[in-house]
């Protein structure tokens, strides 16, 4: 049997599950403002001196949610990032590692050409999580690769036939 010592760690109980739910939120809140193109709320998930490594850029995460909404901005059509439930291990009752698995999908106008295509990424978010002054937030993110795949697409409806998303507040 399971004890709730190995499922919260040493936490209790209500304070693990408000925890997980901050926690929930962060990544919630990342994935709404990459795709989005909202810099202020991707930089809203990490802690003011908090760093992340997404390979091509490592840094502050201030800095990350600046560069990254701005290339995105420029350079995809649309977005979607999405986050698998999160696996949660309380180290003390302030420091969480985070294991998340994310999908992301690009839609890009191939460069020079007339035609769009789709990149897909799958990968993991590894991140520590601290609690300061009662805030659950990003201090340390590291983005791994999985698989990635492109592909030109034909779009499926016509143009106009949905309202598109916004990408921006």
């Amino acid at each position: 049997m399971t004890t709730p010592e190995q499922v919260f760690g040493p936490l209790s109980p209500v304070e693990a599950l408000t925890a997980i739910a901050a926690i929930q939120k962060c990544l919630i809140d990342y994935c709404h403002g990459i795709d989005r193109c909202d810099a202020d709320l991707v930089a809203s998930v990490y802690h003011p001196d908090a760093t992340d490594d997404h390979g091509s850029f490592v840094g502050l995460g201030a800095e990350f949610a600046i560069q990254a909404t701005k290339k995105l901005r420029e350079y995809a059509m649309a977005t979607t990032h999405f986050c698998g439930l999160p696996s949660i291990t309380f180290e003390s009752p302030t420091i969480a590692h985070v294991e998340t698995q994310v999908l992301a999908w690009h839609r890009v106008h191939e460069s020079g050409g007339p035609r769009e295509f789709l990149e897909q990424f799958c990968g993991r978010y590894f991140d520590r999580f601290e609690c300061r002054d009662g805030d659950w937030r990003i201090a340390h993110r590291a983005l791994t690769h999985d698989w990635d795949h492109k592909e030109f697409i034909d779009p499926a409806f016509t143009n106009g036939k949905f309202t598109p998303s916004p990408r921006s507040k």
